[in-house]
Formats: structure tokens, sequence, C-alpha cells
């Protein structure tokens, strides 16, 4: 059986919205989309997880944009993926769900955080809510 050791979520946009869309940077940049803070008691907390579930909402504008999204830890990379957006003439509007699993996190706080940037030239893809990004740390069995 798994005990929680800590949880944290935000939404920092709660639905659809044009009207407050934004670009997502060309890589190498980032567009920052979420973070929060987890924390990991220094006493009986390993072995543990992170289990991070996020959700985006994107718009395809030109091209098929491909937009890697990442999630860190402090700073560092712990996960990536890639999803393809395509514009007009097809879908143009999607929401981008992923999960990552970090596994024995010490102790201490660390915030995570999640990104997106477009890895394909001459292509356009936009935030348009929702977002979400959420956190469970968890104590499990060795």
């Amino acid at each position: 059986m798994a005990r929680i050791l800590d949880k944290a979520a935000v939404q920092p946009r709660s639905s659809f919205n044009l009207a407050r869309s934004f670009t997502i940077r060309r890589s190498p940049g980032r567009s920052r989309l979420a973070s929060i803070r987890i924390r990991i008691p220094a006493m009986n907390a390993r072995p543990n997880q992170v289990e991070l579930v996020a959700s985006v909402g994107v718009r395809g504008i030109t091209g098929i944009a491909q937009i890697r999204f990442r999630i860190f830890r402090d700073g560092r990379e712990i996960f990536n993926t890639i999803q393809g957006i395509e514009s007009t003439g097809s879908e143009q509007n999607y929401i981008v769900t992923f999960q990552a699993i970090d596994r024995n996190v010490r102790s201490g706080s660390h915030v995570y955080t999640v990104t997106a940037e477009n890895q394909t030239a001459n292509t356009r893809a936009d935030i348009v809510g929702p977002i979400s990004f959420s956190g469970l740390a968890v104590k499990t069995r060795t």
C-alpha cells in the first residue's frame, strides 16, 4: 500500500480561449506553461515516486508543428515527449495529456515545471487552454 507524501496541482487556464492564446516559442526557446512544488519529508519517505500529469490545450495555426513538451525537476529535465499538431484544413484544436513518474526523489522541496517548444521551422502552434498540471508524491514499497 502506498502512502501519500504530498500533492500539488495548478490550473493556470481553465478553458479554451482564443483571445488569451499565445504562440509556442520556437526551439531552442521554450514556453513555460505551469509549475508546482512537491515536498518530500526527510524521514521514512523512500522508496518513493512523484506521479505527474499535464494537460495542455493547443491549436495548430500553420503547417504541422512538432511540439516537444518537457518536465523539469529543479531545472533538470526528467521527461519529454513530442506531439504533432496539424493546422488549417485538418484538425486544429487538441488537448495533449501526458504522464511522467519521477522515482526515488531526495527529501526536500522540489519545483516541477512543464514547458512546450515548437521544433518545426515555418510552422506555428498556439497555447489556447486549458492548462493543468498536478503531482502526487507517494511512498512505495520495495
